[in-house]
């Protein structure tokens, strides 16, 4: 159930209930998600009802989709309520979820290691902050947060993360804390005015006793909702919306939903599949002028064999009414629609051709793996758009409750690291010919070189061992002899 409150009253409706007049294993047609705008200027304690209410009607449609999209991720398709008006007891309904498959991999690859933070210059200080940074982020175990956020962005096209101080008594680690959002349950309502500025974020969720809660933060207050009144209004010192969205890309659209039409043709080419080879099996019997009963039949179903008799002269025959699939003709189809699910989706093939100039280069690009980095780095600078949104508000957290850290948005970039430790030697060869460059910063040479997922770490330790085993080198160096003065020896 979905619920709107109007002066405070509860009214209810139900945006997903199936409509009959359709069938029910039709594809649903969706083109991204709607992003939520309000022309008014300020959230005040005299409008939140309002504009939370509006809000509400335009996201019960994101909702609705992105419930759907959910349940056909983990493997709730259509093809599951298929019907067929001839010999409707051969109905195979067969899920080949490559939903599921295109979201693992684009998880997998666009955050499979920690995304990193890195230092933007050479300073010995930012370096040592920033290192600092990412232990704090190891601390709140973001790593397995954003893979979470990146499988919602997949999955529906849109994610949102939660960021606020540490309560008072449940100090941890890091002063701050990091939560992923479930978006069929959050939203962030933007200004219509020029760069649509986030006015407020919305989370909210039933209690015990099944009364909706919503919990709204502007920029500077936070308000409770409950039962359609206002239950709670005070400030906050964050100074933004504490709710970030990460949109997947500008039509929040989710990674497989521009091609359910095919995913779901792939799955009713296999259960129609299915049904012509059982169809062949359980073929109906088919008597040519003789006379057979019910009982003569089941006899012979019994005994697996049957006498006939001709009638009236006519030849007698008993045969099966079959009709063979053309297997060859079905796989290319279905693999025509495989292929290009995995293009559109700029995802890798599984061609396996070969070629005696086959180089590593030339595969990645023949097998699609270019396609497919190409598409990472889309999503990288998405994503990196919400994430200094997120880190700005981070930072001032952890200068206002913490003195180790004094850095500011300026100072960090961000790193994905993907498929590190391929090619290793020719990084590693790359990485000591800019350590052997004096012109190179050594930091450059660890951030440039690939080999590392976190190049501030790897340059601090490398850094610290290299001075250790100077040290070590000096104390066992005896002392060079002064050579002795001849000026002085003549005087003498």
């Amino acid at each position: 159930m979905r619920f709107f409150y109007f002066a405070g009253k509860e009214e209810v409706f139900m945006p997903n209930e199936i409509d009959t007049s359709k069938p029910k294993n039709e594809t649903r047609q969706m083109f991204g998600r709607r992003v939520i705008k309000t022309s008014v200027t300020e959230i005040t304690e005299n409008n939140v009802l309002e504009v939370l209410q509006k809000a509400l009607s335009v996201h019960e449609l994101n909702r609705s989709e992105i419930e759907y999209l959910w349940n056909y991720y983990k493997g709730n398709q259509p093809v599951l309520k298929r019907t067929k008006e001839v010999r409707p007891e051969i109905c195979n309904r067969i899920v080949e979820n490559r939903a599921n498959e295109i979201v693992s991999f684009k998880v997998g690859y666009l955050c499979g290691e920690p995304i990193q933070y890195v230092g933007r210059n050479t300073s010995e200080e930012v370096t040592k902050q920033i290192t600092l940074l990412n232990e704090l982020m190891f601390a709140e175990d973001k790593a397995s947060q954003d893979q979470e956020l990146v499988e919602w962005q997949m999955v529906c096209g849109t994610a949102y993360r939660l960021v606020l101080p540490d309560t008072e008594g449940e100090e941890d680690e890091a002063p701050f804390e990091l939560y992923t959002l479930d978006p069929r349950d959050t939203f962030v309502v933007y200004s219509k005015e020029i760069g649509n500025k986030p006015l407020m974020g919305v989370k909210y969720g039933k209690d015990d006793n099944e009364v909706l809660r919503f919990s709204i933060y502007t920029k500077d207050r936070y308000f409770l909702v409950e039962g359609g009144l206002l239950k709670e209004n005070k400030p906050h010192a964050l100074g933004m919306v504490p709710i970030f969205e990460y949109p997947a890309n500008n039509a929040r659209l989710g990674s497989f939903e521009i091609v359910l039409p095919l995913l779901d043709t792939i799955n009713n080419i296999e259960s129609n599949r299915m049904d012509g080879v059982e169809q062949i099996i359980q073929a109906f019997i088919k008597f040519i002028n003789c006379d057979i009963d019910k009982d003569e039949f089941t006899e012979f179903v019994k005994l697996g064999a049957i006498k006939v008799k001709s009638v009236e002269g006519a030849n007698a025959d008993v045969d099966t009414v079959t009709t063979e699939l053309d297997q060859n003709q079905t796989q290319t189809t279905k693999d025509d629609c495989y292929n290009a699910v995995l293009t559109i989706c700029g995802m890798p093939n599984r061609n396996g051709g070969a070629s005696t100039s086959d180089t590593g280069a030339a595969v990645l690009l023949r097998d699609g793996w270019s396609l497919a980095e190409a598409r990472a780095k889309d999503s990288e600078h998405i994503f990196k758009r919400s994430e200094k949104k997120m880190l700005k508000l981070v930072l001032r957290i952890c200068r206002d409750l913490t003195e180790d850290i004094t850095l500011r948005l300026k100072d960090i970039d961000m790193k994905f690291t993907r498929r590190n430790y391929e090619a290793i030697q020719s990084k590693s060869q790359v990485l000591d010919t800019m350590l052997k460059n004096p012109k190179i910063h050594p930091l450059l040479a660890f951030e440039h070189c690939g080999m590392f997922t976190d190049p501030e770490s790897a340059y601090m330790q490398s850094m610290k061992h290299y001075e250790e085993e100077q040290a070590k080198l000096a104390a066992q160096t005896p002392p060079t002899p002064t050579p002795p003065n001849p000026d002085k020896q003549e005087e003498q």
